[in-house]
C-alpha cells in the first residue's frame, strides 16, 4: 500500500491533466485480452468511469470477433476470411448483430453501470449513426489481373451522423458503440472496429483516439526494446511501404491516419494488458504505448 503523501503526489501529478482534458472527447477502441480477461476489462472500465467523473466525455467503441467465431461454430457455421476481413453473409450478419449488440454490447453497459457509471449501449444503426455502403474488395493475382471479391454484408463507412453521441454524452451517459452500420434498404453491415473508432473519433472530433491493443505499440524491430514512443504520419507511411507494420496492426494505424486526418489531436496505441493502461497514458508525465503526430514538435 503507498503513504499517504505518495497518494498525495500521484493526484497532484494527475491535476493538470484532468484540467487540461476537462469537458473533451476521448474515443477508445476496446479489444483483445482487455475483453478477454475480465479483470482486466473491469480495470478498463473503471479508468472509464473514473474518467467520465472528473468532467471527461469518454465514448467506447468495442469488437467482439472472437465471440463472433464461438457462436458461428456452435451453430455449425464457417467463416471464410480475405485479408482479414470477415466474409458476411445473411445467417453471418444475424450471429454478428447478436453477439455484438445483444451480448457484448450489453455486458459492457451492465459492467459501467455496476462500478458507478451511467453507460447506454447502441450500435452503428441507431440514429443512422454509422451509414455505409457495400464494401467492395479489389485484388490483384501475380499476373496483375485484378479480380473482385463479394465479402457479402460487409460495409465501407460513408457518413457518420454523431449527433446521438452529442446527445448521450451532454446528458451524462458513457456511448457504448458496437460496430455495425446500416446500408441501403436500413440492412445490418459489419464493419471493421477499429476503422469505426478512427472514422467516429474524428466525426466527434475528439481530443483523444486510444486504442487498447495486446502489444505494448508499434515495434520498429522484433522486440519489445525496439518500441517507438512517438511515430509522425510520414513515419507510419515508411513502416507500413517497408513492411514493419504488418497483420493485425494494420487496419489499427489505418484507423488512426484516418482520424488524425479528419481533426483528432492525437492517437494512442496502448497494451490493453497493462492495469489502468489509460489512466497511465492519460493522467501520467511519462505515458506509455506509441504517440502517432502529425508531424513532430
Amino acid at each position: 500500500m503507498l503513504d499517504p503523501t505518495k497518494k498525495a503526489a500521484i493526484l497532484v501529478e494527475a491535476l493538470p491533466y484532468i484540467q487540461k482534458f476537462f469537458g473533451k472527447t476521448v474515443l477508445i477502441k476496446l479489444g483483445g485480452h482487455a475483453m478477454l480477461n475480465s479483470e482486466l476489462e473491469k480495470l478498463v472500465l473503471q479508468d472509464i468511469v473514473l474518467m467520465k467523473l472528473v468532467g471527461m466525455n469518454p465514448v467506447i467503441v468495442h469488437g467482439g470477433g472472437p465471440d463472433i467465431n464461438k457462436w458461428l461454430e456452435k451453430t455449425g457455421h464457417q467463416s471464410t476470411f480475405v485479408q482479414g476481413m470477415r466474409v458476411t453473409d445473411e445467417k453471418t450478419i444475424k450471429i454478428v448483430e447478436m453477439v455484438l449488440s445483444g451480448n457484448i454490447n450489453k455486458e459492457i453497459v451492465g459492467l459501467i453501470n455496476a462500478l458507478g457509471g451511467k453507460a447506454v449501449g447502441i450500435s452503428g444503426k441507431d440514429g443512422n449513426l454509422i451509414q455505409v455502403e457495400k464494401k467492395q474488395f479489389l485484388s490483384k493475382d501475380q499476373t496483375g489481373t485484378e479480380t473482385k471479391t463479394d465479402l457479402g454484408l460487409v460495409g465501407e463507412i460513408k457518413k457518420i451522423n454523431p449527433e446521438i453521441i452529442d446527445l448521450l454524452t451532454a446528458q451524462g451517459f458513457i456511448p457504448v458503440v458496437s460496430p455495425l452500420g446500416i446500408g441501403p434498404q436500413g440492412k445490418s453491415y459489419n464493419i471493421n472496429a477499429d476503422h469505426v473508432a478512427g472514422a467516429l473519433g474524428g466525426a466527434l472530433q475528439a481530443d483523444k483516439l486510444v486504442m487498447l491493443t495486446d502489444v505494448e505499440g508499434i515495434y520498429l524491430g522484433e522486440d519489445s526494446s525496439s518500441l517507438a514512443s512517438q511515430l509522425s504520419i510520414q513515419e507510419i507511411y515508411n513502416c507500413l511501404q517497408k513492411g514493419i507494420i504488418k497483420e493485425g496492426m494494420i487496419p489499427k494505424v489505418e484507423s488512426c491516419l484516418l482520424a488524425l486526418k479528419n481533426g483528432v489531436a492525437n492517437v494512442h496505441i496502448i497494451d490493453g494488458r497493462k492495469p489502468h493502461a489509460l489512466l497511465l497514458e492519460i493522467f501520467t508525465n511519462k505515458g506509455i504505448g506509441t504517440m502517432i503526430v502529425k508531424e513532430h514538435l
